[in-house]
């Protein structure tokens, strides 16, 4: 082992001794929601199959622990291709229902049906900026990220600002804007839309 590594290991070693001296366990990072969708062109005789196939494998995905929403997108005019969205509350979730012996039951009834399929997925802050699985009311969460933002936003002025006097005002904005976006789509938001899952989009007869 060469100086350069062994002063390398010491520095990283260093302080994990001393975190577990202390009793204090490695950060993880928070179970972030993911959103996938799934782009399918059904033959156009088989349409009405498909709709009842779909409607039945997002009720099952629905059950699953974790799920929160799902919805079926329809095709536009002249077009073939529907869409399934899932949201999961976290990867684990997602993959239960992804490796789950209903949803290869699922798949295997509807190979008959398409000619082409494509998967996408949104991690995190990005699946904010997705369709919503079956969307509720838009205001809905408006509301609940004006609050949020302003909430942030004047904690941020209370707390930090008075400390920050000395810097450009620039600096300041900027430094707001990080704080106010990392926490909004990183800790606040994915708690909240699990917490009020049901107020957001409300289950419809």
């Amino acid at each position: 082992m060469t100086a350069a590594s062994r002063a390398l290991t010491s520095s990283v070693s260093v302080p994990l001794r001393l975190r577990a001296r202390l009793g204090i366990e490695p950060s993880t990072p928070p179970a972030e929601p993911v959103t996938v969708t799934v782009a399918r062109v059904v033959h156009p005789d088989r349409r009405e199959a498909f709709e009842r196939w779909g409607e039945n494998v997002l009720g099952l995905a629905s059950r699953f622990p974790g799920n929160l929403g799902t919805s079926l997108l329809r095709p536009g005019p002249g077009s073939s291709e529907y869409h399934l969205v899932y949201r999961f509350e976290d990867e684990e979730s997602l993959m239960a229902w992804e490796r789950s012996s209903e949803r290869r039951a699922a798949l295997a009834r509807v190979e008959d049906l398409v000619g082409d399929a494509r998967y996408a997925r949104a991690d995190g802050l990005e699946s904010f900026f997705t369709r919503p699985a079956r969307p509720g009311p838009r205001w809905r969460l408006t509301v609940l990220t004006i609050s949020v933002v302003f909430t942030i936003t004047s904690l941020f002025h209370l707390l930090v600002v008075p400390h920050l006097q000395g810097w450009p005002v620039a600096v300041r904005l900027l430094l707001s804007a990080v704080v106010v976006v990392l926490v909004l789509g990183h800790v606040v938001m994915p708690l909240l839309t699990r917490w009020l899952a049901r107020w957001l989009r409300p289950s419809r007869c």
